[in-house]
């Protein structure tokens, strides 16, 4: 069972499937545009989205809102340092804003960031820098079958080679992102971090983690890398920060937050320079864009995230969904993680090619099945067409991500999106593929606006609105141009 009782509770909106569809028009057929009371089961994204502690709400209460000096600040920073050791904590308003500072402080156009998997918004800061981000994956992470514990290792040979190659005096930075959310949420495991590390620091090259769920990591090493299994998941996390020469933490994640994040830093001239950037850009350096009661809150959403109990529960939620997905006949990528469930949706829906993004199409039909909203990862996300629409690089999967907000959703919810899945393969063969009509230079996947490119066959399919709810218009009615 979940360690702990429910306290406050919210309506959650009930919609019919002619409202959905209308919703789904209306936001050209993008699911960041719905608006949240549009949405019955929100698996969007963990970022931001899980439910305050009564410890972390009567921590933000005592918050001291002083503009420089704040207690809260220490607090914050005392916490922040003894989990990491890192000397120099600068607070920032979330994960994407110390991606920013940091990197205005080392990179130069013309360099070479490289990862076992840059995030988006990390991906994002280094090009809008002029630089060049490089994925080194592990091998093992193409196989989305099979059981390796550890797909969110960087490629070890690859990560030398580079740091040994011709371009070596052009990579600024090495950043391991833990878990790698590029790669199904996949854990990395102490002793690729560490050899990694040695790497780094034989060539001189500064190694950052991108922490946002550090706590994830640790508690899967703790459950499947030999010689980590007697020791806790604080533990690990301490050590894996200790390996590295700073980092940049979402705090919306394993924060447990709605807002918030950090830039920790071991090198003192950096440090200055970052704080520098972080005075002009984002506030002073005892607040850094937060208020004093979300200081407080992060602080203590940090020493929550670690409890064994609470990372137990989040594994048995994405085990259960896990066993629901595969029952509904839904191939995900395996070993099942903590943060979210991966979905092949290329395998799912062989009749779409990639180009067509056949992971956004079936985002799109869960959403119109039951209100669940989802987020592509695959050829909408990481691919690129020419003026014809035709494919340039496509990605190297079509995923679905179904993200668990933390300690939000019980086991009926999840139960829920469940049937959805099973209500969706029943007209797999039916699901249209959809064309971009617009979209921006970057991250295209946030803002773009798309359309379907064909109608599946007109027989009814089962509307499955939450229990209760009825619907008018029980199939399927996309209308394309």
């Amino acid at each position: 069972m979940e360690p702990y009782r429910i306290k406050v509770v919210e309506p959650i909106p009930v919609t019919t499937r002619a409202q959905r569809e209308q919703a789904l028009r209306r936001v050209h057929y993008n699911l960041f545009g719905l608006r949240a009371d549009e949405v019955t089961v929100d698996l969007l994204t963990d970022s931001g989205t899980g439910a305050l502690s009564a410890a972390q709400w009567a921590a933000g209460v005592a918050g001291d809102e002083s503009y420089a000096g704040s207690r809260s600040f220490y607090h914050f920073r005392d916490v922040v340092q003894d989990l990491t050791s890192y000397p120099c904590v600068l607070p920032v308003h979330q994960g994407r804003a110390a991606e920013r500072v940091l990197f205005s402080a080392l990179l130069t156009p013309g360099r070479i960031t490289l990862s076992n998997t840059h995030f988006d918004t990390t991906r994002a800061n280094v090009e809008l820098a002029g630089c060049r981000a490089v994925d080194l994956p592990c091998a093992q992470a193409r196989d989305l079958d099979s059981a390796e514990p550890f797909k969110g290792d960087i490629d070890l040979r690859g990560l030398e080679e580079a740091l040994r190659g011709p371009d070596a005096g052009r990579i600024a930075l090495v950043i391991m992102t833990l878990t790698n959310n590029g790669e199904a949420g996949q854990p990395v495991s102490m002793d690729n971090l560490t050899r990694a590390a040695a790497l780094c620091r034989k060539h001189s090259v500064p190694l950052f983690l991108d922490a946002a769920r550090f706590a994830e990591n640790a508690w899967l090493v703790t459950q499947r890398e030999d010689g980590y299994r007697h020791l806790s998941p604080r533990q690990v996390a301490e050590q894996a920060f200790r390996l590295a020469d700073g980092c940049l933490m979402s705090a919306k994640k394993d924060g447990i937050v709605h807002i918030g994040g950090f830039l920790g830093l071991r090198d003192a001239s950096l440090a200055e320079q970052c704080e520098l950037l972080l005075i002009a850009t984002e506030g002073f350096p005892t607040y850094g864009g937060l208020a004093g009661r979300d200081l407080d809150m992060i602080a203590r959403g940090l020493t929550e995230v670690t409890d064994p109990r609470y990372l137990q529960a989040r594994a048995d939620a994405a085990r259960h969904l896990a066993g629901l997905a595969r029952d509904a006949g839904v191939d995900i990528v395996e070993p099942p993680g903590l943060h979210a469930l991966y979905l092949n949706a290329g395998r799912l829906l062989p009749h779409i090619a990639a180009h067509r993004f056949p992971g956004h199409a079936l985002a799109c039909q869960l959403y119109l099945e039951g209100g669940v909203r989802s987020v592509e990862l695959g050829s909408l996300y990481l691919g690129r067409e020419d003026e014809n629409g035709d494919p340039v690089t496509t990605a190297p999967h079509e995923l679905v991500r179904l993200a668990l907000p933390r300690r939000t959703y019980g086991l009926s919810h999840l139960n829920h999106v469940g049937e959805v899945l099973a209500a969706t393969v029943r007209i797999k063969d039916r699901i249209p593929g959809y064309r971009l009509t617009e979209q921006p230079p970057l991250l295209r996947h946030f803002r773009g606006k798309l359309e379907p490119v064909a109608l599946p066959d007109r027989h009814e399919t089962q509307n499955l609105s939450p229990r209760g709810s009825t619907s008018s218009t029980p199939h399927l009615s996309i209308n394309p141009r």
